[in-house]
């Protein structure tokens, strides 16, 4: 399976400096890795990349990691909200999808 870890830190490292034909680049190896990821591997991912750095995706690229791994986990409490959490941190345009993932979580359990 796809590890999408050396694709998220090859993103980061291209935001930081890059020119944007590396981003794009960067991003395109990112989302095919992403997509073909198991929910396991996408949590991997954003556990370990985001400890060494909170801020070292984009919120577009941690949206869509979320979102592809509860897809994978519709059933995934745990997961709804670590994901309605993280949608939370970068303001208010996420706040109802957040909202909506922490009320399936507690019907869920």
């Amino acid at each position: 399976m796809p590890d999408p870890t050396p694709a998220a830190r090859s993103l980061s490292l291209a935001i930081d400096g890059a020119d944007s034909r590396q981003v794009n680049e960067a991003a395109r190896d990112f989302v095919e890795k992403l997509t073909f990821a198991t929910a396991d591997e996408i949590l991997a991912m954003l556990r370990e990349i985001l400890a060494e750095d909170w801020m070292a995706l984009p919120p577009w690229a941690r949206n869509l990691a979320y979102r592809l791994a509860c897809l994978q986990r519709p059933d995934d409490p745990q997961l709804l909200r670590e994901a309605a959490a993280d949608l939370l941190c970068f303001g208010p345009d996420w706040d109802t999808f957040a909202e909506d993932l922490k009320r399936r979580a507690e019907e869920l359990e």
